[in-house]
């Protein structure tokens, strides 16, 4: 099992000294929400890729892969009845794929709540199809950059569409890809109703991903969530990738959610 942090919380940090104080305290990779990048991955040259790239190599940190895709740009959507609009949106997703396999990274966590949400009127029948549909155009060139693309179960509170594991998996199975997979978010999966643990089996060998975070939006040991049994539950599991510190709540400052969330972690690893 292994450890990244989620970059956003590093606001107006350059990404490089993101890479060298994770390397620093401990933490094996760093996960990159691409709009901290730059409004559009396509603003961003190869070159830059490259030295993105070369910065991780030399901090001794692997760029584990993208997450929060669709902020930006505006506009985008995978499910709106506007065709024009979903081909915009499946064109930037291939983007980020390549930027993904450009960087090195070999994951990305498909959240954007406000990208997905099935609207007053719409067709529930229709969202799905244009769903899977969106998705499954995707898939040749997530296989092509060696990328595996997570759907991201989100609570009712953000989004009205794909709430559950159980929701996910039925789109893995409809998109059936070998690409396309899900991923479980601790915050987002305590509303389920369900222990995370359970969630971890349910999800079984189609959970190629976990974010840690506590139910109040802060960092694992910030809140009431009892990590132990989680960590516990993954390495029962045979868990062997990455999980991932993301939060929302980015007080008091970056420095303390990283290196506080890392040694209550690794402290439970030592003892589970």
């Amino acid at each position: 099992m292994k450890l990244a942090a989620c970059n956003e919380f590093f606001e107006g940090w350059p990404i490089e000294k993101v890479f060298d104080y994770c390397k620093t305290i401990g933490y094996d990779g760093v996960e990159i929400a691409p709009f901290t990048l730059a409004d559009s991955v396509e603003q961003i040259s190869a070159r830059q890729r490259e030295d993105i790239r070369k910065a991780a190599t030399t901090a001794g940190i692997e760029i584990v892969g993208l997450h929060w895709l669709l902020i930006k740009p505006e506009g985008l959507y995978i499910n709106c009845p506007d065709a024009s609009v979903r081909r915009r949106t499946q064109d930037y997703m291939k983007a980020l794929i390549h930027f993904c396999g450009d960087l090195g990274g070999t994951i990305m966590i498909h959240g954007s709540p406000k990208q997905r949400t099935i609207q007053e009127g719409w067709d529930r029948d229709e969202v799905w199809k244009h769903t899977v549909d969106t998705f499954a155009a995707c898939m040749g060139v997530a296989r092509e950059r060696g990328v595996t693309y997570c759907i991201e179960p989100l609570s009712a509170s953000n989004t009205n569409f794909i709430n559950s594991v159980a929701d996910a998996l039925r789109l893995v199975q409809a998109v059936d890809h070998p690409n396309f997979q899900t991923m479980v978010d601790c915050c987002s999966g305590s509303t389920e109703g369900k222990p995370l643990p359970e969630l971890f089996r349910q999800a079984g060998p189609h959970m190629r991903h976990v974010h840690v975070n506590d139910p109040n939006g802060r960092g694992p040991g910030f809140g009431d969530l009892k990590f132990g049994p989680v960590l516990k539950a993954l390495r029962d599991l045979g868990y062997d990738r990455y999980v991932s510190l993301e939060v929302f709540d980015f007080k008091p400052d970056p420095q303390t959610i990283a290196s506080r969330s890392l040694g209550y972690l690794k402290g439970l690893l030592e003892s589970v």
